[in-house]
């Protein structure tokens, strides 16, 4: 681990906003916190960067102590890179200057800053004013300016919120694919599930001032620690079990227990609405279908490429609706009879 935080504790007066939290980085990764706003994210990476100090817990970075509580490195002496949420650019300096701000002189005329600019994308703006920019632009000075001092560490923190929504995929997947390339190790803070599924290597979310799990994002995705992230990580189904052995029996029938886990007794299953296959049928009321459950679409979300289908198992009275999420092309409308196959392995929900 290249930076690694330990029992983390912060308070804002009678407010405690970190309650000790562990956070592991490898060297070159990326490291997504994903939580809701006022979950304490940005006062972890303002403890990380040492503008805030540590109340309880310890801070290091490479083997060096930046704060335990004894120690305190201050935030210049770090070696760790901060790009603000809105990039916080000096109004009245050029690109150029913004970069070149911090940088020892000797190394403000040479090439080291058109050389960080071409880096980033935007050799050719070095003489403009950030107003004379595009938000998109404007965040590539700022990782510019983070990057010039060769930092063991780079915190982002929710750098493309402001961004609008094609304006954020673009920068956002060039910045990962740069950082990537000159393997920075990089703690991103954000607030989109998708965003830190998509590009992190390590996801670590962040409720109530606690890491409630750390670990690739498809671990996560697949084995959440408890059924709120399940829920906060995607959309789900929570449904009914019986447990034998490896299988979990529910009414959409006998599935498999993700990664061969065992259990007994009943219990709650996590089911992704991918995992449920659903096909239009004839509607003959009364009639079980031959394979499946038979139900009824009460309400189709389509985005395009995907749609998002609320069905009603047939016979129930409201109660027990099924999400499933099926290609585009193959959406269904409102009132349509189908049937519906769940597809394991699922994940027991504690």
């Amino acid at each position: 681990m290249i930076l690694h935080v330990n029992d983390l504790h912060k308070s804002y007066g009678s407010r405690e906003v970190l309650r000790g939290v562990d956070l592991d980085v490898q060297a070159g990764s990326l490291t997504a916190v994903l939580g809701l706003s006022g979950c304490g994210k940005t006062t972890l990476l303002r403890v990380i960067a040492g503008f805030e100090r540590a109340e309880r817990g310890s801070v290091s970075l490479a083997g060096r102590t930046l704060d335990d509580g004894h120690t305190y490195v201050p935030p210049e002496k770090r070696g760790i890179g901060y790009v603000p949420q809105e990039g916080a650019l000096f109004p009245h300096l050029s690109v150029e200057a913004n970069v070149a701000f911090g940088l020892p002189r000797r190394e403000r005329a040479g090439s080291t800053v058109p050389d960080l600019l071409e880096m980033v994308g935007i050799g050719q703006l070095g003489r403009r004013l950030p107003h004379q920019l595009s938000g998109g632009e404007q965040q590539r000075v700022a990782l510019a300016r983070a990057l010039a001092r060769r930092p063991l560490a780079l915190l982002l923190d929710e750098p493309f919120s402001s961004l609008d929504a094609s304006m954020r995929s673009h920068v956002r997947d060039e910045v990962h694919a740069l950082l990537r390339e000159q393997g920075v190790t990089t703690v991103l803070v954000t607030h989109d599930q998708e965003e830190a599924l998509s590009l992190a290597d390590t996801v670590a979310v962040l409720r109530d001032g606690l890491i409630v799990q750390q670990g690739p994002p498809a671990e996560l995705y697949q084995l959440p620690a408890d059924r709120e992230l399940a829920g906060f990580l995607g959309a789900v189904n929570v449904i009914d079990a019986e447990f034998r052995g490896s299988t979990a029996r529910t009414r959409l029938g006998e599935l498999a227990l993700r990664d061969g886990g065992a259990a007994s007794g009943s219990g709650l299953v996590m089911v992704r609405p991918e995992q449920i296959e659903v096909s239009a049928r004839e509607h003959m009321p009364g009639q079980a279908a031959a394979y499946g459950m038979p139900g009824e679409v009460q309400e189709c979300r389509y985005y395009g490429h995907d749609a998002l289908l609320q069905i009603r198992p047939e016979g129930s009275d409201g109660a027990g609706i099924l999400l499933a999420r099926v290609l585009g092309e193959h959406a269904l409308p409102a009132g349509t009879p189908v049937t519906v196959v769940a597809r394991g392995p699922v994940s027991v929900l504690g």
